[in-house]
């Protein structure tokens, strides 16, 4: 039987083991990865480069490692000091590159891919003092079983992304995100649908090339990062957050009111401003009613009257919330999970643990995304892998100690 299995190979699963064999008892003989990517981050590989990302949001502090100045040690040992970029106010930022080199070096150096077992997690159930997980294989099939005292849901989003109703069953659209887009496929005119860092550096990037309309709901709007940066610290998240219940809608909108969603950087914005001055991008903004193919163009006709069409739509519309993934759904139903305002895991505050229907505390950790009511807006970053480490990892240790310890 293991110790512990995390579910989710990407930043927060990765950076979660290193952290679990460094500060708690837990052997590499007791952890296990399980995600279906042929390689740890390859979901996060793949949606950098659909929409062509060429640097990181977050400081070069953020990264995957344990070492806070790690990144910065590696660049600097590389002579690649030029690709930690200036942020106006705020520390560097590491370009896309070196944040994947440095990455690739910490799982080859702690050897991760070890203990990444490709598989997906089907199901969740309780076997006595236990978890028992259904694995699949790529075709859906269940393959395997396995045990686990404790297992900790590090999962993103699951390929399940904002698709809008007028885009269903039309053909020439697709979300920047789908395994099928591919950003270099040719195309005279492509039409960028949204208003955030994807959509802006998407269409920055395609605007080299062919010509490009980004279509925002409303007007750009600009941030530096994605929330506060004082949302990084316990205490800042305990006086604002948790002074809500656990689940609460109020925690649900303090964590919306603090996150700067649909913004853009200043750095990538400038690019888009000199591109729109250079007259290869355009942008436009309106709510689209409904789309239609006509003569090999997809022609989109908005609610203000007007109308746009390009040879291809592709929508950076953001993802769909992960509190209502299925799978979360069933593993809830499955261990009697409480949920609360949308869905919201109730979770531990001081562990992350996730509560059960019955008042008592669940085996089920959670990281990422998932944890926003209790992490805060910034739960689904890599600073909030970090925090939640902080607390989960002696969370674990905990359960897997007591379950030793019983007789």
């Amino acid at each position: 039987m293991l110790e512990c299995v995390i579910i989710g190979g990407g930043i927060h699963g990765t950076y979660l083991t290193q952290r679990l064999l460094q500060d708690t008892a837990l052997g590499r003989e007791d952890l296990l990865i399980v995600d279906p990517h042929d390689r740890l981050l390859a979901s996060f590989r793949q949606k950098a480069r659909a929409c062509e990302m060429d640097a990181l949001r977050s400081t070069f502090v953020h990264h995957v490692g344990t070492e806070p100045f790690g990144l910065e040690s590696f660049a600097e040992a590389r002579d690649r000091e030029d690709e930690l970029l200036p942020t106006p106010g705020y520390p560097r930022r590491p370009s896309l590159s070196l944040f994947l080199d440095y990455a690739d070096a910490v799982i080859d150096g702690n050897d991760l891919e070890s203990l990444h077992r490709r598989a997906a997690v089907e199901s969740i159930h309780r076997d006595g003092e236990a978890f028992a997980l259904e694995l699949a294989d790529a075709d859906g099939r269940v393959t395997e079983s396995l045990e686990t005292r404790a297992c900790v849901l590090a999962i993103g989003h699951g390929g399940r992304y904002r698709r809008p109703s007028w885009a269903a069953g039309v053909e020439g659209i697709d979300h920047v995100w789908d395994d099928g887009f591919d950003p270099d496929a040719p195309a005279p005119e492509t039409l960028v649908v949204g208003g955030g860092i994807t959509a802006a550096q998407l269409a920055t990037c395609l605007a080299d090339r062919e010509d490009v309309t980004m279509l925002s709901r409303r007007p750009l709007e600009t941030a530096t990062v994605e929330a506060d940066p004082r949302w990084i610290n316990w205490n800042h998240i305990e006086r604002h957050l948790h002074r809500h219940p656990p689940g609460s809608q109020a925690r649900y909108e303090t964590i919306r009111e603090a996150r700067n969603d649909a913004t853009i950087p200043e750095p990538l914005f400038d690019r888009l401003e000199t591109a729109m001055d250079e007259e290869s991008l355009r942008v436009r903004h309106g709510d689209v009613r409904s789309a239609r193919r006509v003569d090999g163009r997809t022609r989109l006709a908005l609610a203000d009257g007007g109308c746009c069409s390009a040879d291809r739509v592709v929508l950076a519309t953001g993802f769909a919330p992960v509190f209502s993934h299925p799978f979360v759904d069933r593993v809830a139903d499955a261990l009697g999970l409480e949920r609360g305002f949308r869905g919201m895991p109730v979770l531990s505050d001081e562990t992350l643990a996730w509560r059960r229907t019955d008042g008592e505390t669940s085996r089920l950790f959670a990281s990422g995304a998932l944890t926003a009511g209790t992490v805060g807006p910034l739960a689904g970053n890599i600073a909030g892998a970090r925090r939640a480490a902080d607390r989960l990892n002696p969370g674990v240790e905990s359960v897997v100690d007591s379950t030793r310890l019983t007789p």
